[in-house]
């Protein structure tokens, strides 16, 4: 039985693991520009806004070179990130099953952009959802409901899977169901208080699920 019509991932944690890129790409200016290092909890603590947004408030009248010069080291050092492994044939496999496939991340669109080309996802979403594209950042499910809109599917066919306490509320906000992937997460105490309603410690135990749920 076809239980999801439409799968929705996040992107950092999910689809890639970036944390330490995006780190080191913000200490790279902070050094440059502000003569400091961020502890890696700091950074963390920012996000919420996109990268853009961040750094126009703390860089202020620098903000364009220092915007520029983040991506760039962001892009330079893209090498840095690791892709699960398996996870683009996942896709490559539920896109072939004619599932509608969409991302829906707190990430600006360039950075997503990046990451999703470099990493070789680029050509298997139809659409994109990034922190540039919602009034109202994660934990908001603003970006879901633009998804469902999109696509003009149900909630009940729709599931989001994601890394981090933000996409559980996100989804939960609207009524989709919310798969949460727990190999690169950074807040599995916080998820799991959430109640997802399914957790994945592995790739192979996602698969699984996907392969019997479409």
């Amino acid at each position: 039985m076809r239980n999801f019509d439409c799968v929705i991932f996040d992107v950092d944690g999910t689809l890639v693991s970036s944390l330490k890129l995006i780190l080191n790409s913000m200490n790279h200016i902070a050094r440059k520009y502000l003569n400091k290092t961020f502890k890696d909890k700091e950074i963390l603590d920012m996000f919420g806004p996109t990268e853009e947004a961040i750094i126009k408030k703390l860089y202020n009248e620098r903000f364009e070179e220092a915007e520029k010069d983040y991506f760039n080291f962001y892009s330079d050092n893209h090498s840095e990130v690791d892709i699960f492994n398996g996870m683009k044939e996942i896709i490559q496999e539920l896109k072939d099953r004619n599932v509608k496939l969409a991302v829906f991340t707190g990430k600006g669109k360039r950075s997503t952009e990046i990451t999703l080309e470099k990493s070789g996802y680029n050509n298997l979403f139809e659409i994109l959802i990034t922190g540039d594209d919602v009034k109202e950042c994660k934990p908001s499910g603003e970006g879901i409901i633009k998804i469902l809109d999109y696509f003009d599917v149900s909630k009940d066919k729709t599931l989001m899977i994601g890394d981090s306490s933000h996409d559980v509320i996100a989804a939960q906000d609207v009524g989709v169901k919310i798969a949460s992937v727990l190999w690169d997460s950074f807040s599995l105490e916080e998820i799991i208080k959430l109640k997802p309603d399914y957790l994945f410690k592995n790739l192979d135990e996602l698969k699984t699920f996907l392969f019997e749920n479409t």
